[in-house]
């Protein structure tokens, strides 16, 4: 018990020692006091795979992240699926030096069910989330990072893209730098979904692991396991392989490509897009 104790202990000072405790003091900016642009921390984003970043964009700057197209095809017990996205913009603003708050829309998303009697296709605006963002460590300096993004889903899209419902969760991303210019992100998170079938909510797990490491001074390449566990049983857990690439064509402009790819057969078999995103 004692040695487990110590153990402990010593685990945390790790941490806190990785943290390295020498960022600048930014406490005075705010949404209506800007950050300088030399006191701007480097630009960071939520995409382009699965996994999102602990840094929250500069206090009073504006940040947008979205896919260009996205493109998801699947197929299960016979009936095919192909689903369309078009531009869906998740935009932020800094409140404070660790805070931000994030809206992403959906204008248009287009999904065709293919069955062997029949083939439907429904389009139109899709959900809208919203989010915010409270950075507790290692926004401005440290190898390690850590933030706390509680979100909740606005049911904008029609019955066919949507269950019509009110769900929400938090979302725990943490960052670590690694030897050789490795980063790596583990995040869990707990959402409060609405059942399939039925007026109840039920509860969902997921959790991931990322890993990038830039190629170049302006490519960045991303792999990543991810699983999604519900508490519901007639749901089958996700499993997925991802991958993605970065490319900066500017200093706060950036370039992505990826595809997520399922490792057992659930959700979609395979979604690629291409992603832009910009600071201001």
């Amino acid at each position: 018990m004692k040695c487990g104790l110590i153990g402990l202990m010593l685990s945390m000072y790790t941490v806190l020692a990785l943290a390295d405790d020498v960022a600048p003091d930014k406490s005075g900016f705010t949404l209506f006091n800007p950050t300088p642009e030399a006191d701007m921390r480097a630009f960071s984003t939520d995409r382009p795979p699965k996994a999102n970043s602990p840094y929250t964009v500069d206090a009073g700057h504006f940040q947008y992240e979205t896919d260009l197209t996205v493109f998801s095809h699947g197929n299960a017990d016979g009936v095919t699926t192909q689903e369309w996205t078009i531009v869906d913009p998740t935009l932020k603003l800094g409140l404070t030096n660790t805070v931000d708050a994030e809206l992403q829309i959906t204008p248009y998303e287009s999904l065709t069910t293919r069955s062997p009697s029949s083939t439907t296709t429904v389009s139109g605006v899709g959900d809208t989330l919203a989010r915010l963002k409270f950075n507790l460590l290692g926004d401005d300096a440290g190898n390690v990072a850590l933030a706390l993004l509680p979100y909740i889903k606005l049911p904008t899209a029609r019955s066919e893209l949507g269950n019509g419902k009110v769900e929400g969760g938090l979302i725990v991303p943490v960052s670590f730098s690694a030897p050789e210019g490795f980063t790596i992100i583990v995040m869990p998170e707990g959402d409060y979904l609405k059942d399939a079938i039925g007026s109840g909510y039920h509860g969902a797990f997921d959790f991931l692991v990322n890993v990038s490491h830039p190629v170049s001074e302006r490519w960045t390449v991303y792999t990543e396991i991810f699983t999604t566990q519900s508490f519901q049983t007639s749901e089958k857990p996700i499993y997925t392989l991802d991958g993605a690439l970065t490319c900066a064509l500017l200093a706060n402009l950036q370039l992505d490509f990826g595809g997520n790819f399922s490792l057992n057969g659930v959700g979609p078999r395979v979604q690629l897009y291409v992603g832009l995103s910009q600071r201001f």
